[in-house]
């Protein structure tokens, strides 16, 4: 019995050490292709396709047997690459991947460039290279390196300093401090008007939705012919009022939306949309922080420079024309009142003069 009982425990630990064995030495007919460096493992050997119809435990086990199969391939190459240990010797051991094989696709379309603001369209138009500058700056105040901008940068903020010059032709009793502070709230506002045009600017650019290409094609179907034509009836002066329809053609004239209506959300519908609108309308309605739409308050601010800007402009040429118009006739006038005026002078009546003593 104790024969027995010694060879069962031998075969039991033969069995253990051949399924350790089984389950770190895996054998394919077809070797996997590899890509370490995107971790990614193809196996072209076909599964059994008996094994895999319908849908069952059978199925299952199958699939998790070569998901982990494929798998125990792929981390055994990884173990074949140069590795090191991360942050010194007691730190986990991390292997170095080669550069990828396979270029695999995007989850999200790549980002649009971003539109160039107006003085990066002036630079390109003037040939006006940007100039890399360094960060640090030698202060030679504090004796030492510091940033060229931000906080405690070189030379110190002037708005903060203990001593101001009085600029030549200032009024000696302003307070320049707070002139300073004053200039310095303008920049930060007038830069952060810039920023928000430049805002408003790529909204628009990127709210713009491009027209669809009008490429003859080798088949085109119906609604391409359609879209074609009323492309090119709506293209004249009369926007297609007054051009000859074509058979089996609406009588009401195209318009350029093609014909679409506005759409309003049902009456009996989805309950849960509806209450949210109406509670982001009563938390809006009964917030103290107004809603800002920004593109809205630029565009508002765009057209009122613009509007100010005009009036300018038209009041300095009505004022040019009146100073020329003025300069014009200031001689025509001048000579005929002084010739009606000189008259009655030149006559004067003979005795009224003085005489002279002989």
């Amino acid at each position: 019995m104790a024969a027995v009982r010694v060879e069962a425990v031998l075969a039991a630990a033969e069995e253990q050490e051949a399924e350790k064995r089984r389950s770190i030495a895996v054998e394919k007919e077809l070797e996997l292709e590899y890509d370490l460096g995107n971790l990614l493992a193809v196996d072209r050997n076909p599964p059994p396709a008996a094994a895999l119809r319908g849908a069952g435990p059978r199925r299952e086990a199958l699939l998790r047997a070569l998901a982990r199969d494929n798998t125990q391939l792929l981390v055994s190459r990884l173990w074949e690459l140069p590795a090191e240990r991360a942050g010194g010797a007691g730190g986990p051991l991390v292997a170095q991947l080669p550069e990828p094989a396979f270029r695999l696709p995007r989850e999200k379309p790549p980002p649009k460039p971003r539109p160039p603001t107006r003085w990066e369209q002036f630079a390109r138009l003037k040939g006006i290279r940007r100039k890399k500058k360094t960060s640090l700056v030698w202060d030679e105040q504090a004796k030492e390196w510091r940033r060229r901008w931000g906080y405690r940068r070189a030379g110190g903020d002037p708005s903060r300093a203990w001593l101001a010059e009085v600029p030549a032709g200032a009024d000696p009793e302003e307070d320049q401090f707070a002139r300073l502070r004053r200039e310095k709230r303008e920049r930060v506002a007038r830069n952060e008007l810039n920023r928000l045009r430049n805002l408003a600017r790529a909204h628009r650019a990127g709210s713009a939705v491009p027209a669809a290409p009008l490429h003859p094609t080798g088949h085109q179907d119906r609604d391409e012919l359609r879209r074609v034509a009323r492309v090119a009836r709506v293209s004249t002066a009369s926007l297609g009022r007054f051009q000859p329809r074509l058979p089996k053609e609406s009588a009401e004239p195209p318009s350029r939306s093609g014909g679409k209506k506005r759409r309003f959300e049902p009456l009996l519908g989805n309950l849960a949309a509806e209450r949210s609108r109406q509670l982001d309308l009563l938390r809006d309605m009964g917030s103290k922080k107004p809603v800002l739409d920004i593109t809205r308050a630029v565009n508002k601010q765009l057209r009122q420079e613009e509007a100010e800007a005009a009036a300018a402009n038209k009041g300095k040429k009505q004022s040019k024309r009146g100073k020329r118009g003025r300069r014009q006739q200031r001689p025509g006038r001048s000579g005929k009142k002084s010739g009606a005026r000189r008259q009655p002078q030149q006559q004067k009546p003979a005795g009224t003069g003085r005489r002279k003593k002989a």
